[in-house]
């Protein structure tokens, strides 16, 4: 079995939101565009309650792909994720069953961003990465130490910064930026520049060279 990098994600708060209905919606629509866009290797689907599995070909593209699921479901709810590396195999193919080392450390993760998050030092953490030991993959500190630093700068933007850093990342102009927005290039370049959205689309760029 060949190692793929699988995702577990799970939503955060979801149960104290007023509209549930309104929070599930989103997140099927998030989960259906991340599908259409990234192509992972086993599509994203929507598994028991708040949760989500799915499998990409890297660890570079799970990380950005998850990015950019918990920015589009950012106006809803929170979500966190664990990324892992290593072999899965499919028990059933309806309904799909799947079991495997690569499964059990995406599990481990999610716990880890779980717990971090319930320390203040690391309460920001939404994301951690914990390949199968066997299995190789990207040295998990040098991918944590990233993630964490992304996952602060992140927790910092308000609803604003948050639209800009996405439009960033959809490969936007400033200016197309600040006309959806209704707002002067200059308070876009502004915010840019103070809240740190550079830094992470950079981070964002580099995480996704990750193999």
């Amino acid at each position: 079995m060949e190692p793929v990098a699988t995702v577990i994600g799970d939503l955060v708060g979801s149960r104290a939101a007023s509209d549930r209905a309104k929070v599930h919606e989103a997140f099927a629509d998030a989960i259906d565009e991340i599908n259409r866009e990234w192509d992972p290797v086993d599509p994203l689907r929507i598994t028991v309650g708040d949760e989500y599995q799915g499998a990409f070909e890297t660890v570079g593209a799970a990380i950005r792909a998850t990015f950019r699921l918990r920015i589009a479901l950012d106006p809803v709810v929170g979500v966190r994720h664990g990324i892992s590396w290593g072999a899965t195999r499919v028990l059933r193919d309806d309904p799909r069953v799947e079991d495997g080392p690569g499964w059990w450390s995406a599990r481990a993760a999610i716990e880890a961003a779980e717990k971090a998050e319930n320390k203040a030092a690391s309460r920001s953490v939404r994301t951690w990465y914990q390949p199968v030991e066997e299995a190789g993959g990207p040295d998990p500190a040098a991918v944590n130490a990233a993630l964490i630093a992304r996952d602060e700068l992140f927790h910092r933007l308000d609803r604003s910064s948050v639209s800009v850093l996405s439009g960033m990342l959809s490969g936007m102009s400033q200016k197309a930026i600040a006309a959806e927005l209704d707002i002067t290039p200059s308070a876009v370049s502004q915010r840019i520049r103070r809240d740190g959205i550079a830094v992470i689309v950079r981070a964002d760029e580099l995480l996704g060279e990750i193999r």
